[in-house]
């Protein structure tokens, strides 16, 4: 039975939560759509190329049909031609959604969060908060941590504690809205707010 280490306010180890067998029993194929998924929706879908008909010139015969002992052409605007159009090229009208259902991205999450608990790398505390607002008390909460990097997931994010964070590369405050599989599975240690962690094991 996997288990999420329970830290207290010094982030110190202080137990051990049970992890449901609902996040057990979620497969690992969930993860891998919504990764897909994730990934696809992120792509900016900018590159666009212009065809013959887009490009401008051409409007005439740029030489005789025959005669020159070449070979014929008909516009300068052709994929040819330097400068002409590009045939098969990029366009920006293509669609990279891939649909995934509300329940797979949920058995995602689940399965990302069973993944980490197995690792040992899934930690709840009674709260994620820096009062002082400052940068250096955050990266202190992840030396305490010792790990390379980790998601820190919060009931409400407040200013202070959002500024204290957000200067820190290796690690990513959310609120719990925010969190999926996807981030839960990029990094390599999942902090979980108590009231958070309370609201994913009843659910469902």
């Amino acid at each position: 039975m996997s288990t999420a280490v329970v830290l207290n306010e010094n982030l110190e180890r202080a137990g051990e939560a049970e992890v449901p067998a609902k996040f057990l029993e979620a497969g690992a194929h969930n993860l891998y759509l919504y990764v897909k998924s994730y990934q696809a929706a992120l792509r900016s879908n900018t590159a666009h190329s212009k065809n013959r008909s887009a490009v401008s010139g051409g409007g005439k015969k740029p030489w005789a049909q025959k005669g020159r002992g070449g070979a014929r052409a008909g516009s300068i605007r052709s994929p040819l031609f330097v400068g002409g159009g590009a045939a098969f090229g990029p366009k920006a009208n293509r669609n990279y959604d891939q649909k995934v259902n509300k329940k797979q991205k949920r058995l995602a999450l689940l399965h990302a969060l069973a993944e980490k608990a197995a690792n040992g790398k899934l930690y709840i505390v009674d709260s994620v908060e820096v009062a002082s607002g400052k940068t250096k008390d955050a990266a202190a909460m992840m030396n305490k941590l010792g790990e390379r990097d980790a998601l820190w997931v919060k009931s409400l994010i407040d200013d202070k504690t959002y500024l204290a964070f957000r200067n820190l590369p290796n690690c990513y405050l959310i609120e719990e809205n925010e969190l999926n599989g996807y981030l839960a599975a990029a990094y390599r240690a999942v902090v979980i707010e108590k009231a958070v962690w309370e609201n994913l094991t009843k659910e469902g």
